[in-house]
């Protein structure tokens, strides 16, 4: 959900609220505070990933990027959703050709929890393809044998092992 629209939400809850306190409906005005909470809570913990992942699924890479820049502090973000967070905004950096963020970016998300290790697996493919673009055969190898010992889909299998074979003996 996009902070205009959470503020929106928030702003007629707390109407509602106020009417609840005005008619002396504590009940209802302690559900309308405790939502309130809640869409503050979503909006730092949750922010508009996965939003920015339905619109970069979409190839909408203007409007998954303006969706991620809605977040101030990343930091702020639950694990799972920083992981998706940095994995997305590389994808954009590596549609840009911008290859030295997208590296940043899918360092960052390597680090933190995904859905599976598939994900993770296409993350260090992701990372040993730029490191193999750079010349650094080292850091491919590296990412390609850690994302062999993964639990990965045979598409993912192809990518590393296609990746390997760009490798010079």
């Amino acid at each position: 959900m996009s902070r205009q629209y959470r503020f929106i939400l928030v702003a007629v809850t707390a109407l509602v609220f106020l009417w609840a306190l005005y008619q002396e409906e504590y009940e209802i005005a302690a559900i309308a505070g405790l939502s309130i909470l809640l869409l503050i809570w979503s909006h730092y913990r949750l922010g508009t990933v996965m939003p920015a992942a339905r619109a970069f699924q979409q190839k909408d890479y203007a409007k998954a990027e303006r969706l991620l820049l809605e977040i101030k502090d990343p930091d702020r973000l639950a694990r799972i959703r920083r992981g998706f967070y940095e994995f997305i905004y590389g994808n954009i950096e590596l549609h840009r050709e911008n290859f030295d963020e997208a590296e940043r970016h899918f360092q960052i998300a390597s680090r933190f929890p995904l859905r599976n290790e598939n994900d993770k697996a296409i993350i260090l493919s992701h990372l040993a393809n730029l490191n193999l673009r750079k010349g650094d055969y080292e850091k491919t190898k590296a990412y390609t044998a850690k994302a062999k010992t993964l639990k990965i889909t045979s598409r993912v299998r192809h990518i590393i092992e296609k990746i390997e074979k760009e490798i010079p003996k």
